[in-house]
Formats: structure tokens, sequence, C-alpha cells
């Protein structure tokens, strides 16, 4: 097509009649229904979001309220004289005003002279003023008289994407419209017709993309269009639109959550590298992380599925994944998203603060560690696995570190060189596996550690070699995630047993005394705080007491919310004796250090 006429896709299919206007239905059979009936106001108001048809329908409707001779549904004929001034911009019944530029009393006044004078052909002078809320106050109030009561031969449509700008006094006078955001669906089957129009190959998945990008204003989306097409020579691939709008692809996402439903920690980390390298931002990162959730989640139901703004073939792929999540996971997920995003921009290394989160995300389904977990030896260190039941009998030597203090009964004291170092205190669920394995094993000297392996060194003679110097061990089955049932009060019983277990920790335990865990659902509890400073304290101390309620409940998938109480009592000055009596109601010791400092109150 030649340069020289070559118009831009939101003019040339500007819409000219009320059954063009994509995604107003319902407001633009209002209008023709208003019209075909007679019943037409002096003023009109319409507001809503850039690019949504505002100006188009005001527009239209002054065209079709002077047509001569209008079609049976109230469409302007195009074929009357006045459509045709209309269509060739040379009708002098519509005056157009830009209130962004007009907007002095004296724009009004002269709005107010040309009021005086009659249509020349047609029934009605339309005044249409665009961006309406950038008069000035002076103008509003010199605009009043003649909006309230102008001739009957004159119309006001009145545009603007800021109501609230508005004075009341304008807004009781006019009759309001509001034009609502376009859906992506329709932008989709707007551009579909575009495309055959202008013979453009286009994806639908780039399409989709195209109309999620212009956030529900439809010139903004012709717009889009017009740059994709002109940088892929009328082939619009998905890859081109992402590339050519630095649109970050759902893919990335898809294979994160992956690594969140694995606990793979590294695999995030590398993937959130790939986003850097192709040079997204790390905030623009995380916020299209939590639309992918949030898209997830209204996947996950059915009755939320209509929520999802894409093409069937990306819905059914969110649809596939979300089968594999519950719905604690989308609360936890998004909640570590949003906190992520409010924090981003004061946080010292804003790569290590999306890293962590990464890592918290990945937590969700396999918080570490594991307390059912049989000796917890670091990545790449190879574990010692009894010796085979086959090898000749040899007494029993202390098993190293993780081994239960109830092992193999009856067995002959090993030499005292042979002792092992002290042994932590083991979780109470390791002694379980103890009688899956009563073979004898043979004696054998402490374990050496060193760097990357251990080594068993100075083996009895004619023992068989350790099974476990093969690095590949096949992982015991108690590595799954606990899922076991468990009630409230045994939640109770948890949270107050870790309270008794960590006197030192006064801070924490404190807050701990004045907040209760209260159940959410099975899995989901909430404690509620007097303060931010408190949220923090918790926060800071999270990860220690749910490795410690998890293991106590027998249940890997509890989460617990930490949220600030909301006080619906007016709050009031306490009194000197008020807050003594309080301190040594919260704090047992108080007593003693009154009477052992001697102090009353003054």
């Amino acid at each position: 097509m030649d340069n020289n006429t070559y118009i831009v896709s939101a003019r040339k299919y500007r819409p000219t009649t009320f059954r063009s206007v994509v995604g107003q239905q319902t407001l633009t059979h209002t209008l023709k229904t208003a019209i075909s009936s007679g019943r037409l106001a002096h003023a009109y108001l319409f507001c809503g979001p850039r690019g949504v048809g505002k100006t188009t329908c005001a527009r239209i409707f002054a065209k079709t309220i002077n047509c001569l001779n209008p079609t049976a549904d109230g469409e302007a004929c195009n074929e009357c004289e006045s459509c045709r001034a209309f269509n060739e911009n040379r009708s002098f019944n519509i005056t157009e005003l830009d209130a962004a530029s007009n907007n002095s009393v004296d724009n009004i006044r002269g709005i107010n002279e040309q009021v005086r004078i009659p249509p020349q052909t047609g029934r009605y002078r339309v005044f249409i003023i665009d961006e309406v809320h950038m008069l000035s106050t002076g103008a509003f109030n010199a605009f009043l008289k003649t909006l309230e009561e102008p001739p009957e031969y004159v119309i006001f449509i009145l545009a603007t994407t800021e109501k609230h700008k508005i004075i009341p006094t304008i807004l009781s006078r006019c009759q309001i419209y509001d034009f609502t955001r376009i859906t992506v669906p329709d932008m989709v089957q707007q551009l579909e017709y575009i495309c055959q129009q202008e013979n453009v190959q286009a994806e639908p998945a780039a399409l989709n993309v195209i109309a999620q990008k212009a956030d529900g204003a439809m010139r903004d989306a012709l717009s889009i269009f017009d740059q994709v097409t002109a940088a892929t020579q009328g082939n619009i691939t998905y890859r081109a639109a992402i590339d050519n709008l630095n649109v970050l692809d759902y893919d990335y996402y898809f294979r994160l959550v992956d690594a969140f439903l694995a606990g793979d920690v590294p695999t995030a980390l590398l993937i959130y590298k790939e986003v850097r390298d192709a040079g997204f931002d790390s905030q623009l990162f995380i916020n299209g992380l939590a639309q992918h959730l949030r898209d997830l989640m209204m996947a996950s139901n059915a009755q939320t599925l209509p929520l999802l703004e894409m093409n069937d073939d990306v819905a059914q792929r969110y649809h596939q994944q979300s089968s594999q999540l519950v719905a604690g996971f989308y609360y936890r997920a998004l909640d570590l998203c949003n906190s992520c995003d409010l924090n981003y921009r004061t946080a010292s290394s804003k790569l290590l603060h999306v890293e962590l989160t990464l890592i918290k995300l990945c937590q969700i389904y396999h918080p570490t560690p594991l307390p059912a977990q049989p000796a917890a030896t670091p990545s790449g260190i190879a574990k010692i696995a009894p010796a085979s039941p086959q090898a000749a009998p040899a007494p029993a030597a202390p098993a190293p570190k993780a081994a239960a203090p109830t092992a193999a009964p009856a067995a002959t004291p090993a030499p005292k060189a042979a002792a092992p170092a002290p042994a932590p205190t083991p979780a109470p669920q390791v002694a379980a596996p103890v009688a899956a394995a009563p073979a004898p094993k043979p004696a054998a000297r402490p374990l050496r550690t060193t760097g990357t392996k251990r080594i068993l060194i100075n083996a009895a003679p004619g023992a068989s070699k350790p099974a476990a110097a093969e690095p590949a061990a096949t992982p015991a089955p108690t590595a799954t995630v606990a899922a076991a049932p468990f009630t409230e009060q045994q939640m109770l019983d948890a949270w107050d047993a870790y309270i008794k277990a960590n006197p030192q920790e006064q801070v924490i335990i404190n807050t701990m005394l004045m907040a209760k865990p209260q159940k959410v659902d099975d899995t989901h509890y909430q404690i509620f705080v007097e303060n931010q400073a408190q949220v923090e304290f918790i926060d800071n101390n999270k990860e220690k007491i749910m490795t410690h309620l998890r293991h106590a409940v027998g249940n890997d998938n509890l989460m617990l919310d930490v949220k600030i109480a909301e006080h619906t009592s007016e709050r009031r000055i306490w009194t000197p004796r008020e807050v003594a009596d309080d301190m040594a109601q919260r704090y047992p010791k108080f007593k003693e250090f009154v009477k052992e400092f001697n102090l009353s109150l003054a």
C-alpha cells in the first residue's frame, strides 16, 4: 500500500454506526431506544476509561438524531444530506470542542453565543465537549445556565475520563452513561476482523497478547496492532508479539510453578536469571508471577473460570496446571508475591529480595528441614547404608549421629576407641525405622568427615564393604510430605509446647503468649497481634516455629498467617494502676521485680 494513503487502524476502522461499536452493546441499545422513541435529553455525560468509544458514540449519536431517514433499528441511513455532510466533515449542526485546550470562560461564552443560532438543515444542533473535566471553575459556572435551559434544538454531549473532577451542579443536569472497559475476547474478535480486511496473518495467542496489553482500550489495541504488523510485515506470531511489546512469556511462569511443586530451588533461581538476562525488570517479573498465580486460582474453579481473559488454548493449559495445586498454596503464594512487591523499592538488595521470595515459594510444599527425614545430610555427601544381611555377624557399633539411641538390643558393646562423638538429641520419629533393619552391623571406628564426602575407616577384618559408599542411593520413603489430619486442640497444644521449650526467647515468647492460633480451615490458621513490630518478631522466627508446629501435628501443609488486630472499641488512656495490673497479669515475674526493688505507685 502507498505510504501517502496509509491510514492508521484506529481511524480507518473507527465505528460509524451503533452496531459497529465494540464492547458497549448495552449502552448503544439504550441510546438507539431513546432515539427511536423520541425521548432525548438536552445534556448527556459519557464517562469511562480512555479508548472505549465515548467520543465515537457521541458522534454517532449526533449523526443519528439528525438523520432524515433513520432505519427501523435506530441507525442512521448514511444516504441523506445530513448524513453525507457529517461523513464528509462539513456539517454545521455538530460542533466539537476540546476542553483540554479551550477551558477558559471566554471559550464557554463563545458556545453560549452559538447556541442562539438554530440548525439550517436537520433538527438539532449538537455540541460535543471532550475532556470536559479540564474546564476551569469559572468556565463551569458560566456554562451552568446554558446547560440547564438550552433551546429545544440544542443537545450537549460531554465526555470525560475523570467524572469525579466534574462539579455536582454539572452532573445533576446531565444523563450519565458509564462506558466500561472492553473485554479481551471482544478486542480479539475485532482484531481478527481487521486481519481479514488487511490480509494479515496472525496467531490467536498473539492477538490475545495485544488485547491484554491494551488493558481494555480498543484504540490502544489498534495502535499496538499497527506497531506489531509493521514489525512483522503482516505475519504476526506469538513470539514476534511478545518480543516487540516487551512482554514476558508466560512459559517462564509455568516452569516456575512446576519448580515450586517440586521444591526445586536451583531451577527456580535459574529461571529468574533467564528473565533478568532477557532484560526484564524484576518488579515486572514478580507482578507477572502474581498475575499468573491469580489466573491459576481462577482456572481451578468452574465458577471463577469466566474471570480468565484469554483464549481457550491458553486457558486449558492453566486449568491443567491448576489441577496439581491446592487452595492453600494460592493464598500463601499470592501473599508472598504481594509482600515482595510492596517491599521491593525499599530493599537494599533487590536481587536477593526476589530470590528469597522464590525460595519461600519453593518451600510451601517442601518445607525444610523435614522432621521426618532420616539423617539430613548435605547435598553431594554420600550416606552410609547398613551392611548386607549375608555378612558375618559382628558386634554392633553405635550408629553414627542420626541413629536412634535404642538400636540393636543385646548387642556387645564396642571398644571405647570406637565410641562416636556425642550425637544431638534425635527427633521422636527417627526411632521408628530401627525395627525394619535388625541385621547386626560390623564394628567400625567413627566417621571422619571431609569437605565433600564421609569415609568409613579401619573397618573390622572380614566385614563386607558398606553399600552406602555409592553416591546414587535411593531416597528413603520418609521424605514424602506428611499430611496427617489434626484438630484445633492439637494445634494449640503444639503452640504451647513451643512456648515452654524456648523460655530463652523472651521477646517472641511474650508475643506468642498474647496471640493464639485461630482456625481458618483444616490446614490454615491465623493469629492476631497488636502492632507491626510483633508481626516482624513472628516473621523473623517463622521458619523455626512452623517446623516445630508441622512436626508436632504431623502435617507439612500447615500454614500460619500473622495479622494486626483491628480494635473496634474506642481507645482510652489507662491509669498507672491499670498499667501496673496489666503488666502483672501478662508478665508473671513483674510482681517479683516490684517486690525486689520495693517499688510502689506514687
